[in-house]
């Protein structure tokens, strides 16, 4: 007789949009920084059948600053990506992005407001590093959903790039590192 247990895929999904916000809130408290060079780009998933955006922001190093997960593209999604990603990761000294007019819009007004501006370059291709690791997942049953297995997979990615700063971990695996973040999941 086994002592395995069986458990249906639609329960680990249901764990998984549970569990991983307060898994990566957990992270948060325990993440390296980031290079104050930024490269940041958006993409975009499928959300009941419609399009949202997934705007990521990464060092030269390819170590994620920041994700924000938006219903628009626009001046207004760009402004509270780019202010979650410095609350999150300090104030870069410079971005590259596309050619989008709305994150440009966005970063002249956070300099509007600023002692010390952001030099921000506009080149075409140069910020694509931000947008490689990004999973274009089709058809999300709700932006919850969406949003939350986008965090998972967002911490995975910090993961595996060495952004966990979380005594004794260095030398562990990253699934090992993973289970010791989620070991402290009864401090959030």
């Amino acid at each position: 007789m086994s002592n395995a247990v069986f458990v249906d895929h639609s329960s680990i999904n249901r764990w998984g949009i549970g569990f991983l916000p307060l898994l990566e809130k957990l992270f948060r408290k325990h993440k390296r920084p980031v290079d104050a060079s930024w490269r940041m780009d958006e993409t975009y998933n499928k959300v009941k059948g419609a399009w949202k955006y997934l705007y990521r922001a990464v060092d030269k190093e390819g170590k994620t600053a920041d994700f924000l997960l938006t219903v628009r593209r626009d001046n207004a999604a760009a402004l509270r990506f780019f202010d979650k990603a410095m609350k999150a990761s300090g104030v870069p000294e410079k971005v590259t992005m596309d050619k989008s007019g709305a994150n440009k819009a966005a970063m002249d007004e956070i300099n509007a407001g600023s002692e010390t501006p952001v030099i921000v370059r506009q080149v075409k291709c140069l910020n694509n590093i931000a947008g490689q690791d990004c999973q274009q997942m089709l058809n999300f049953k709700s932006f919850r959903a969406a949003r939350n297995v986008l965090a998972g997979i967002e911490l995975m990615h910090k993961i595996r790039n060495g952004q966990l700063l979380l005594e004794g971990c260095s030398e562990l695996s990253f699934a090992d590192q993973f289970y010791a973040l989620a070991g402290q999941i009864s401090s959030v």
